[in-house]
């Protein structure tokens, strides 16, 4: 008969592996940014970004489907990331002029904060919006900074001190083309103008400009003038 060491140590469970898809489908986004970011939508390649991930390529495909979809889930998410931020700011309750400064400064700064996003637009860009036009969740991606515009001119005029007239688009325009231009193209820029254009005068020096030139299109003017 057999008999049985109690002394003996008890055999080892097999360890189980639990999945945590969440967490492996983040850690996919988040090392598929920094690709597309570094590297474009062309240059980006799926082996390196699944090694990033710590996973393989299969199931890269099996969260993602393509590298197509993935570049615009990546897209999606930056969009959204920025609408989110945009959504928290609380500019109701500041002075109408006050309020303008503090959205171009905001723009300015998420800019400064995200180059990743300023890329990854570069990058669409270039493929003329295909992918957004595709996007499911459009609606999402909208920017909330139209309708701050709208409701900050609309108290600006009621004060008196902004004209009317104005297109909230446009306006729009000039806040994202103030900041995401100069920051786009910092190297060529610095370059040709032999200045370094992200030293902390030179950022400090833009946001001022950036702010009077947004402000000087909306103030009301004088009669005579």
């Amino acid at each position: 008969m057999q008999t049985t060491n109690p002394s003996a140590p008890a055999p080892r469970k097999a360890r189980v592996t639990k999945r945590d898809p969440e967490r492996t489908r983040a850690k996919i986004l988040e090392a598929a940014t920094d690709e597309f970011t570094k590297h474009g939508l062309g240059g980006a390649r799926v082996d390196r970004i699944a090694k990033r991930a710590g996973t393989n390529e299969r199931m890269l495909y099996y969260y993602f489907v393509s590298k197509d979809q993935l570049f615009l889930t990546v897209l999606e998410n930056v969009y959204i990331k920025l609408a989110e931020a945009e959504k928290a700011l609380d500019l109701g309750h500041l002075d109408p002029i006050d309020a303008v400064g503090k959205l171009v400064e905001f723009i300015w700064n998420y800019y400064i904060a995200h180059p990743e996003f300023i890329s990854l637009i570069n990058s669409e860009n270039l493929h003329e919006a295909k992918f957004l036009k595709k996007s499911r969740k459009l609606a999402q991606l909208v920017s909330p900074v139209q309708d701050n515009i709208r409701e900050i001119l609309q108290r600006g005029q009621e004060a008196g001190v902004f004209r009317g007239g104005i297109d909230p688009a446009e306006v729009y325009i000039t806040l994202v083309a103030l900041n995401y231009y100069y920051l786009s193209n910092r190297f060529t820029l610095s370059t040709v103008l032999a200045r370094d254009l992200m030293s902390p005068i030179a950022k400090e020096s833009h946001l001022k400009h950036a702010t009077d030139v947004v402000l000087n299109y909306l103030l009301k003017r004088p009669a005579n003038v």
